[in-house]
Parts: structure tokens; sequence; C-alpha cells
């Protein structure tokens, strides 16, 4: 199976976070640190995968998505 998980930057919250491209099953983890945050999705899906009765091996394809707005700062 493969599976897309979205790691989206929070430019308001100041954190990382993720979003599942697969309807099988859900995946919401947060972290400051973008490395922690993929350790964290990589520790979880095993897991996750038992709960759907999921048996085989996944490949999992991550997707950054870091948009950043910028604010002018007057003088």
């Amino acid at each position: 199976m493969k599976s897309t998980i979205k790691l989206i930057w929070s430019e308001d919250e100041r954190f990382w976070y993720s979003k599942s491209m697969d309807e099988r099953f859900g995946l919401t983890l947060e972290s400051g640190s973008l490395d922690v945050l993929i350790e964290r999705v990589r520790a979880a899906v095993p897991d996750l995968l038992c709960e759907i009765g999921y048996t085989g091996e996944v490949d999992l394809n991550f997707e950054i998505d870091r948009n950043i707005k910028l604010r002018a700062v007057s003088a």
C-alpha cells in the first residue's frame, strides 16, 4: 500500500502538523520540529495499520508544505 502524509507548517501557530491523504486511516500529529514530526509519524503508522486490520507493508511518501507569510515592518 502507498500512502501520502502531508507535513504542513502553520505560520500562525508556529508548528508542523501532519495530515494523512489516505482516508483509510487518520493521522493527526504535531511538533515544533520537522524532523521530530517525521519520526512521530513513522512511529505511529504501524499502530494505525493494526487498528484498521492491515498487515502488509506501507510505502510512505512525505509531502512537505511550507507556506510562510511575511509581514512588512515599518521603520
